[in-house]
């Protein structure tokens, strides 16, 4: 298919002029107090997913002319392409096929550029593996001996599973106790074997390749702390969700559960992968979590751009980070369960979009993936809402929050609700402090961060200002009436398919992965070095550092 890159637009230079003539003075609180149902013209419902887009440096105008850029630019054509099941990871000659996991048994796949034999060859393997690992699931939740479950992976093969077995905590329906393993740090699994027995203990090992070095060498030592502790099933107490069946079965894996290579790692939640959500949640809970993503899917699939919630987020993107120049977003969820929400943000969305080069391999003229950071609130309004509030440097910020808790304590859910919207009004609105002169987010400062507040110019004459809050700082704010297995997997397809826009609007290729690899190659030349001592062909500063580590203190 052919796609065109975003700066080869005519919306392009159009949003460049308006930038320049209204966008870099945009500001929020004139354009509520100009336009009443502004909170209505930029806020709409989705899927189990409120969004209010409000609160952004945008109007009716400039969106009109990002969703020319998106048309301009193919944007409903790739997707199609994508839900089609069409080989748009060019690099590796794959199709982009993770909706497909989440796709109803009985439901159409709409195609028309794959024979519909294969489509339905595929999805009846997608149903038999998920109905497999259901199955599985429900046999260890029903299996009493059985205590903990620890999961062993990196990547998409952790980070997913953990957020959402976190986030869905409250539905947890057994007495099993779920552990993540990642970093090839032992301090990691050193620190949870402790807590385990062999003889209770089912260890997950989820590499789609079962090479994975991390993975590998941690699944290596979780079978000899099993083996020396008396354990004796292999069988039994390990299984491995890969493709590498052969590779598994030389370990000692009899139990295997595999999935395909249209599945970025990133994206694999929705398949074997899922598997420790799976024993948390039940078949059925699991089911639900698909079914929300699938929703979304639909959405993403079927709604006008303009209504498109995954569209007008990922439009927005594109406008702070190309036109405003704001190069982080931070991720406020004020939810508990949500803490690991935005570090697996971080990987969906840096992992994808942090290319320099097009899909052509021409390098782009203009930034691509934002650097996403937060922690939950309210743990980040004591940490880094200074900055937010009061920095030099505008940072977007996602609030995300539950309508309804799931806990009984008195006054906590009302407060944190408080909070949240209290944050999100405070950046927009400000406080100017009679003290000190007159400052606003709305003076081009100029630089990376055409908003930012100027600090410099030495003292405030009047020695104040320290307590003034400039506003106009720019949030988005993500809505779920309940926190439930359906809403989290439509959340997450949600962010799915907004990366998915901003990377198709730049041009690149949002699936394939080659800055992973490099830093991957040279740790295998270093460790032996470790041990040898040699340095020939290293670098004066990794030859230094490797005779200083074997150095004996």
């Amino acid at each position: 298919m052919t796609r065109t890159r975003c700066d080869s637009t005519p919306a392009w230079a159009q949003l460049q002029t308006a930038y320049q003539a209204t966008g870099q003075r945009f500001d929020t609180r004139e354009a509520f107090a100009q336009d009443p149902a502004r909170f209505a013209r930029f806020s709409q419902e989705a899927p189990y997913v409120f969004a209010d887009l409000s609160k952004n440096r945008i109007d009716a105008a400039t969106e009109t002319l990002l969703l020319d850029l998106a048309r301009q630019s193919g944007v409903e054509a790739h997707r199609d392409a994508m839900f089609a099941g069409a080989k748009i990871n060019a690099t590796e000659q794959r199709e982009v096929w993770h909706v497909l996991l989440r796709n109803p048994a009985l439901a159409p796949v709409n195609s028309a550029q794959e024979a519909p034999e294969f489509i339905a060859i595929e999805q009846a393997k997608v149903h038999a593996t998920l109905d497999a690992m259901l199955a599985y699931a429900e046999t260890l939740r029903a299996d009493s001996a059985i205590t903990d479950v620890v999961n062993i992976g990196i990547g998409g093969s952790d980070l997913g599973p953990q957020m959402a077995v976190l986030a869905l905590d409250a539905f947890a329906t057994t007495g099993k106790r779920l552990h993540f393993v990642s970093n090839v740090d032992g301090h990691e699994l050193a620190a949870k074997l402790p807590q385990l027995r062999p003889e209770s203990t089912v260890f997950l090992i989820a590499s789609k390749t079962f090479t994975t070095i991390e993975t590998m060498t941690n699944a290596a030592s979780a079978k000899h702390w099993f083996e020396s502790q008396g354990g004796t099933d292999i069988a039994r107490h390990f299984a491995a969700l890969t493709t590498n069946v052969a590779a598994a079965n030389v370990f000692g894996i009899t139990t295997t559960f595999g999935f395909w290579d249209w599945v970025g790692g990133r994206y694999s939640l929705w398949s074997a992968i899922g598997l420790p959500l799976a024993v948390a949640i039940g078949a059925e809970g699991f089911r639900e979590f698909l079914a929300g993503a699938h929703a979304m899917d639909e959405h993403f699939r079927t709604a006008p751009l303009e209504s498109n919630l995954p569209v007008r987020l990922g439009l927005l993107d594109v406008w702070y980070r190309n036109f405003h120049g704001f190069t982080s977003r931070s991720i406020a969820p004020y939810h508990s369960a949500l803490r690991r929400w935005p570090a697996y943000l971080q990987q969906l969305e840096m992992e994808s979009n942090g290319k320099r080069v097009d899909a052509s391999g021409e390098a782009l003229p203009f930034g691509t993936s934002p650097v996403l950071w937060g922690e939950p609130g309210t743990n980040g309004q004591h940490a880094y809402f200074q900055m937010l509030h009061q920095g030099t440097d505008v940072v977007p910020v996602e609030f995300v929050a539950v309508k309804t808790p799931r806990h009984a304590l008195a006054g906590h859910h009302p407060m944190l609700l408080a909070n949240v919207l209290a944050q999100a009004q405070a950046l927009m609105v400000g406080k100017r402090d009679a003290a000190g002169p007159p400052q606003s987010d709305a003076a081009p400062l100029g630089g990376s961060a055409p908003h930012a507040v100027s600090v410099r110019g030495g003292k405030n004459p009047d020695g104040g200002g320290h307590k003034h809050f400039p506003g106009n700082r720019p949030s988005t704010f993500l809505l779920l009436d309940d926190l439930t297995p359906a809403s989290l997997g439509a959340l997450i397809a949600l962010q799915e398919h907004r990366v998915f826009v901003s990377g198709s609007l730049w041009g690149i290729n949002s699936f394939d992965q080659w800055g992973v690899e490099l830093g991957k190659v040279l740790a295998k030349d270093i460790e032996p070095r470790l041990a040898s001592g040699d340095t020939t062909g290293l670098d004066g500063s990794t030859a230094g550092l490797l005779a200083r580590l074997r150095t004996s203190t």
